[in-house]
């Protein structure tokens, strides 16, 4: 047999099924407008109506995936709290079954054959694209193409594998992970693990089931594979975001794995005790889509009234403490803005944890061009984006507290903080642009010289000193401390022309690379910056 003839097609097919697929989506999520992301934010209140929401826009949107992965980014936002994120969770699994309904449409309902109705939807899109001049119009016609586009390719690849009901290797191949349940959740999770959508993965299965090709046992096990593999998607998402929303994909990856074995050990009683014959005869596309809703919509019945005990074992795994703080979250509270004395020391104590969070950045950055650890480069922009939060909220906090009526040195000590908050929040964005720095060396694979990473350790040193020495001024209210501030600067500006120039000769020597060259003296630049925005908070102390 001709497998190479079977191969192609199939692949042409496929890459037909899920381009339509999300063209259609994203036409339907374009329509929608930015409605979808409020409706997320705004009526996940609690677990069930999240369930309902989170069910009606993986339909709209037609791919759980998606909807988890923005579940995810709520979650790393401090937008939604984890127990929103798992009623959403939940309906993206119920959500997710409607694609399967739409290709097994062609068996319930003739008139939605795909060599009848693919071409026309086809045609009339276009059409619609075409004459249509309004933006409404143009979404209208992606969702009409995509349609055809899904069905096309799912004949494509019905088609294609037709000729391998004769392949005796091929059809054992399908009565053997019948048999072995675990080699079918493993076969499901790994293929939707691969091209990461559940949607395509059924319709992979439905049209090698349109061949007659999958036995019924075979089918029920590759599906609840696949509700595994889909939360590869949300998991990989999740890479580089704070703990909660790790947790979130945690939450998705427990609930499917929960679902599958309670499902698969009803399959092999049944299977195996009950009605073994069962198992053995060719599946249906429409049959595909019962058994992928009948799992989805019993695993949500089943788990939600334990859907707390999931979040609590995800938190235990994402090692995240029940009464951990989201640093994001700024600490100050409206009512104390009635005491204005008490509300300026709590501004204080918020521009101190700020300044603490960009220190411990600054500790990081130390060793990140040597190391180019991924991990650390990944700390570094978390802090960053902690750290443009508070300042905006604390920031907006301290304009509130201005407008009161305060003594003219309270107001002297608001503007101070405010021209310190924008200093310390400088000082995070150059600890970013090294960690950029950091990721450039390791895509090219350029390390620096010797005698550069010891005369960079030096400005290192000298700019970190610079800036720990002003925030323990600013803390302690001293003039001694905020006077070494301006020392160690002068120390730090001498410094970089100094190895600047020291650099430029090594460059004509051929000593370093480039590109090395390049980041060495781009981070003298973000250091020194670093010492003069320490200089301002040590000016601001002694104003």
């Amino acid at each position: 047999m001709d497998y190479i003839s079977i191969l192609i097609p199939f692949a042409g097919g496929l890459g037909m099924f899920i381009y339509g697929m999300q063209i259609m989506a994203q036409g339907l999520e374009n329509a929608a407008g930015n409605r979808m992301k409020s409706l997320l934010e705004a009526l996940t209140k609690n677990k069930l109506t999240g369930v309902m929401l989170g069910a009606a826009i993986t339909a709209v949107i037609q791919s759980s995936s998606a909807t988890s992965v923005m579940v995810v980014g709520f979650v790393n936002a401090g937008i939604m709290d984890l127990t929103q994120a798992m009623g959403v969770i939940m309906g993206a699994n119920v959500g997710t079954t409607v694609t399967g309904w739409l290709v097994s449409s062609v068996e319930w309902a003739k008139f939605l054959s795909p060599s009848t109705l693919a071409p026309l939807a086809v045609i009339a899109g276009v059409v619609i694209m075409l004459t249509g001049k309004r933006r409404s119009s143009k979404e209208i016609a992606n969702i009409i193409v995509g349609f055809g586009l899904l069905f096309i390719g799912i004949s494509t690849m019905s088609s294609a594998v037709a000729p391998l009901k004769e392949s005796e290797e091929f059809t054992g191949l399908f009565v053997t992970l019948g048999q072995n349940p675990l080699l079918g959740i493993l076969a499901g999770t790994l293929v939707t693990a691969v091209i990461q959508s559940s949607s395509a993965s059924v319709g992979i299965l439905q049209s090698l089931a349109a061949a007659g090709l999958v036995p019924f046992s075979a089918a029920i096990y590759i599906i609840m594979g696949q509700n595994i593999g889909t939360c590869v998607t949300a998991i990989l998402s999740s890479m580089g975001a704070k703990k909660n929303a790790k947790t979130a994909a945690l939450m998705h990856l427990l609930f499917n794995i929960i679902g599958t074995v309670i499902f698969s050990i009803v399959a092999i009683v049944f299977f195996e005790g009950i009605n073994p014959a069962a198992g053995t005869g060719p599946v249906t596309q429409t049959e595909i889509s019962m058994v992928h809703t009948v799992f989805n919509i019993g695993t949500t019945i089943l788990l939600f009234p334990v859907s707390n005990l999931i979040i609590k074992a995800a938190k235990k795994i994402g090692r995240v403490k029940e009464n951990e703080q989201d640093p994001a979250k700024v600490l100050l509270d409206e009512r104390m803005l009635e005491t204005p004395s008490i509300a300026l020391q709590s501004v204080i104590n918020e521009t101190i944890r700020m300044a603490e969070i960009v220190q411990g950045s600054l500790e990081t950055a130390r060793d990140v061009l040597y190391t180019k650890s991924q991990s650390a480069i990944a700390s570094l922009r978390e802090d960053e984006d902690t750290v443009d939060k508070l300042c905006a909220g604390i920031t907006d906090y301290t304009i509130k507290l201005g407008a009161l009526r305060i003594s003219e040195k309270e107001h002297q000590k608001v503007a101070h903080l405010l021209q310190i908050l924008s200093d310390i929040e400088r000082v995070s964005d150059y600890c970013e642009n090294i960690s950029e720095f950091a990721e450039t060396l390791a895509e090219k694979k350029e390390s620096f010289s010797d005698v550069a990473k010891e005369q960079l350790d030096e400005m290192i040193s000298d700019s970190i000193d610079s800036y720990v020495y002003a925030i323990e001024a600013m803390k302690e209210e001293s003039y001694d401390k905020a006077m070494k501030v301006v020392e160690k600067e002068t120390k730090v500006d001498g410094l970089e022309i100094a190895l600047r120039s020291s650099h430029i000769k090594r460059l004509a020597r051929n000593e370093c690379t480039t590109e090395a060259g390049i980041v060495f003296l781009d981070s003298l630049v973000c250091l020194e910056r670093i010492s003069d925005h320490a200089r301002n908070i040590a000016e601001e102390v002694m104003a």
